[in-house]
């Protein structure tokens, strides 16, 4: 596949008006020098449509475009979940933990659990947020993002994770979060319309009518040739891919874990709540989200399964690539522009979050006196080396998968149980203390590899020696990554109570307010998220 002129022309008029753009945004006014909250969040002044649209900007990368497409290839509508359930899970992050994070102007995720349990916590989970963010989730937004960019433009891989790096640096740097907040609604608008184009495009082919009544036919064709269990929402055990999405689990289990630790305690996502003017107005980006988390897979997971029948016998993750060599000169371009911009944002979104955690609850531990200029400076120099690791480690890290969106949540999986446990007996047990919070936090790492590694272990001889263990541990490699998640924050929710009860509170130590909180909500949001549950009860009932 090769770029015509044409789309050429619009890939470079998209790079350079979204950098054009996100230095406007970024000036300050005369005579004031950019500090920290202007750089990290924004002068905590984003409108609720910047926050709805950055939430979405910064999720949706090729994370989603590449890989859950792959994954809609290869398992089919059910996949969809890791969306449809985001929707519901954002609107529980809006009504009870925004408020609190608000109320107590908390600037990252490490902070809050400095100020509710103590020091200790903040720098374990900081540096594990760090290693997260950089090792598995910049990595694969790289990689992934250089297999589509190569796909396309025929340039060597290795080189497109340069200039996707580069660009991110170059847009991204000098204006910190408001640039790239702003400019999300650029870079989302492009996804949508990217989005449509591919599948119009995957449809209208289908059916052989490029016309919209062509589309519902190649819809129709859709649903009644591919395999049976590509539109079912819940798989049966008895599904090859029942590991990666474990029936039930998917909406009563460990899928809850994974979303409530993205979305409510992940300062990568919520950096954009904690920038908002009011929580009312972080709200209504909240609401904005959800609706476009429900409209996300007809874009992404339906042209995956869409591919089944065009292109069989690919690799997965070369399922969203192939449908772009159907478009014709013009529309390539629109939509090789929409999955960069998805790209870029995403990168941003994610070095600057970064470069946050790093800069506030690492550097400036240990540097307190650090001016507000020295702190941006830090920050700036902290994304630039994150993107420098992450282009030297993604081949090596994630090259050898053949579905990196499931790479993604299994290792991403070792973290979230324990995460979830120190967040939420903080907001919501006065008793938990920071004893209770380090044992979570490393218990779900600790039980989590030994259940990853567990065959691995079984064989070494000293373990082999005692064959009930040995036969525990091999079991236990064969959970389902989403089970072992519930699993694990059962497991880290019993110590955590038991490690609190055990050392004896330190009142003097917690200078965040959580009880003080209001959680009352507009009528316009309960109106909005009363449709939002309508339309996920529809969903499921129609393809469970």
């Amino acid at each position: 596949m090769h770029l015509s002129t044409i789309d050429i022309a619009v890939v470079c008029c998209y790079f350079l008006f979204i950098f054009v753009l996100a230095q406007l945004v970024s000036r300050e006014k005369k005579g004031h020098q950019k500090n920290a909250s202007d750089y990290f969040l924004a002068s905590r002044a984003l409108p609720w449509w910047a926050i709805g649209t950055s939430l979405i900007a910064a999720n949706i990368s090729a994370e989603q475009l590449i890989g859950m497409s792959g994954s809609g290839y290869a398992i089919g509508l059910a996949i969809a979940s890791y969306e449809w359930m985001a929707a519901l899970t954002l609107l529980i992050v809006g009504v009870f933990f925004l408020p609190v994070f608000l109320k107590n102007e908390i600037y990252t995720m490490p902070e809050f659990l400095a100020r509710r349990y103590g020091p200790n916590i903040q720098f374990v989970m900081a540096i594990l947020w760090l290693l997260m963010y950089v090792f598995v989730n910049l990595t694969s937004i790289l990689w992934l993002g250089s297999t589509a960019f190569s796909t396309v433009t025929g340039i060597s891989q290795e080189t497109s994770l340069i200039i996707l790096a580069v660009f991110c640096g170059a847009y991204a740097l000098y204006g910190g979060l408001k640039a790239i907040a702003l400019t999300d609604v650029v870079q989302v608008t492009m996804l949508v319309l990217g989005g449509i184009v591919i599948l119009f495009i995957a449809l209208t082919h289908l059916s052989g009518d490029v016309s919209v009544l062509g589309a519902f036919h190649g819809f129709q064709m859709l649903l009644h040739k591919v395999p049976d269990n590509h539109f079912h929402m819940i798989l049966h055990p008895d599904n090859p891919f029942y590991k990666d999405l474990p029936g039930l689990s998917v909406i009563l289990g460990g899928m809850w874990v994974a979303n409530l630790s993205y979305w409510g305690f992940n300062q990568y996502i919520i950096q954009r709540g904690l920038a908002a003017k009011s929580i009312h107005e972080a709200q209504k980006g909240i609401v904005l989200a959800a609706f476009l988390k429900l409209l996300i897979p007809l874009l992404v997971v339906v042209p995956g399964i869409a591919a089944v029948l065009i292109a069989p016998g690919i690799k997965n993750d070369q399922a969203y690539p192939t449908l772009m060599t159907l478009l014709p000169p013009g529309l390539l371009g629109i939509v090789f522009a929409a999955l960069t911009a998805a790209i870029i944002a995403s990168l941003g979104s994610k070095v600057n979050s970064i470069a946050t955690i790093f800069t506030m609850d690492v550097f400036k531990t240990f540097n307190k006196k650090t001016s507000e200029k020295g702190l941006v400076i830090t920050g700036r120099i902290t994304a630039i080396t994150a993107l420098i690791i992450a282009v030297l480690v993604a081949k090596p890290l994630i090259g050898g998968f053949d579905q990196a969106f499931q790479f993604i949540q299994d290792f991403s999986g070792f973290f979230t149980p324990g995460i979830c446990v120190i967040f939420l007996l903080g907001m919501f047990w006065k008793r938990a203390t920071e004893a209770g919070a380090l044992v979570a936090a490393v218990g779900s790492v600790a039980i989590s590899g030994v259940c990853y590694l567990g065959a691995a272990i079984a064989n070494i001889a000293a373990i082999q020696a005692h064959p009930g263990v040995a036969a525990a541990l091999t079991y236990a490699s064969k959970v389902p990554f989403m089970n072992r998640m519930g699993y694990t924050f059962l497991a880290c929710l019993v110590l955590a109570i038991i490690a609190s009860l055990l050392q004896k509170p330190k009142p003097q130590n917690v200078t965040v307010d959580v009880t003080n909180v209001d959680y009352s909500t507009t009528m316009s949001f309960k109106i909005a998220a009363g449709a939002i549950i309508a339309i996920l009860i529809a969903l499921y009932a129609t393809w469970w």
